[in-house]
């Protein structure tokens, strides 16, 4: 329970992950498992049953928990049979290994865990090389984020860096930028994603920071028809995504 806090997780490198469904995917992904807690009450479904079979062939404990312990074990109402605790899955940059033509999402300064995660799923779905996050705004680790994420953050590999390392890092890899910015002249569509790419996306409050337009290949907006000038950042990170995809399998035939 006291790897709901920060503090906790960041002086221990564990984390919580609250779900079957998260916890099968994060030993697909190949993430370290250190220990399961179970409630028999509340692992019902296949899906649970599943999961609890697969902790078992990975030599992973498992602990049962009567329901109450466990309800104050879990995360808020969602009480699906499965907790675990998790080595963090976060890497360095150096460590990201990319493919012949990348296509990087980047992240800046993004505060709210569900947004986070929602971005993740996303990549994930979009199949992106990466994701970076520069100068996060909230803890990757935090159990909403994986939460948000459905697990997926286990699939993608992540990074974590200030701004100036991740545009240092995209540089040296020759890996062009096309950065998401209200005001950007060119519309979303119209931008190459073909070649080696990163696109990078702030947070609602304060966009992405003046070293972004600098070094930007090309700053796409997303026309908006409304009252509205923008879209939540994980709605735009979707767009994008899968207009890159869809450029990439264009050209593919």
């Amino acid at each position: 329970m006291r790897l709901r806090d920060r503090r906790e997780r960041d002086k221990t490198g564990l984390t919580l992950i609250d779900g079957a469904r998260e916890t099968a995917r994060a030993l697909a992904g190949g993430a370290k498992l250190r220990e399961a807690f179970v409630s028999s009450q509340y692992c019902t479904d296949d899906e649970c049953r599943a999961t609890l079979h697969m902790l078992g062939e990975a030599s992973v404990p498992i602990w049962e928990l009567g329901p109450d312990a466990f309800a104050k074990l879990a995360y808020g109402d969602r009480l699906d049979g499965i907790v675990s605790v998790a080595e963090t899955p976060i890497h360095a940059l150096a460590d990201l290994a990319l493919p012949d033509n990348p296509l990087v999402g980047v992240i800046e300064g993004v505060e709210k865990p569900g947004n986070l995660g929602a971005v993740l799923r996303s990549a994930d779905g979009a199949g992106l090389s990466a994701l970076v996050v520069a100068e996060p705004g909230t803890d990757l680790l935090n159990p909403n984020v994986i939460r948000a994420s459905l697990g997926t953050i286990f699939s993608v590999p992540v990074a974590v860096a200030s701004t100036g390392e991740v545009l240092t890092w995209l540089r040296e890899r020759e890996i062009a930028i096309i950065a998401a910015r209200v005001e950007g002249p060119v519309d979303y569509a119209m931008a190459d994603y073909t070649q080696p790419t990163a696109i990078a996306l702030g947070s609602e409050a304060r966009g992405l920071s003046d070293a972004w337009a600098e070094l930007a290949d090309a700053s796409v907006h997303i026309p908006m028809l409304g009252v509205a000038d923008s879209l939540n950042v994980s709605a735009t990170a979707a767009i994008l995504f899968y207009e890159a995809r869809r450029q990439r399998v264009a050209i593919r035939g």
